[in-house]
């Protein structure tokens, strides 16, 4: 497996050590944040790490900042890009099981490495479950693609 990992000057040291699980695990990981303690503006690891993986040429993502939130959003604003922000274990597989996140996020000011590689255990083992989620997913990408989405005016 191959995953693209990106981070701002907050992150520095969780996305090291994070870089240097997944590789134990076997995974080649691409780096494509910053490894200096200087003001890093994490739009940009965001938007390159979901260029990476919105174009195949990574199987997912990882991204680090102060929250995560930051970041995921900008990588959310990549077209096919599925983030998400996750504090804990739980919310990590099932953003996969039933979201298909492509990205997972979290923030080194809130939790600490042990839970982190938690996270990316969960995520990484999980597996999308389709079926009842999959017109979600569809849902999700009629916005991304027309900026509307049919179903709401249904209701």
């Amino acid at each position: 497996m191959k995953l693209a990992i990106g981070n701002d000057h907050v992150a520095v040291e969780m996305k090291k050590e994070i870089k240097a699980y997944l590789e134990q695990k076997g995974m080649e990981v691409i780096d494509v944040g910053t490894d200096s303690t200087d003001r890093f503006h994490y739009p940009i690891s965001g938007y390159k790490v979901g260029k990476l993986v919105a174009s195949g040429e990574v199987d997912g993502g990882v991204l680090i900042c102060g929250t995560g939130v930051g970041i995921s959003l900008a990588a959310n604003k990549v077209k096919g890009i599925r983030a998400c922000v996750c504090s804990e274990p739980y919310t990590a597989r099932l953003s996969k099981r039933h979201n298909n996140s492509n990205i997972i996020a979290f923030g080194a000011r809130v939790i600490g490495i042990e839970t982190a590689k938690m996270i990316v255990d969960e995520w990484l083992a999980a597996k999308y479950e389709g079926g009842r989620h999959q017109l979600r997913i569809d849902m999700i990408s009629e916005i991304e693609n027309t900026g509307s989405l049919a179903a709401a005016k249904e209701k």
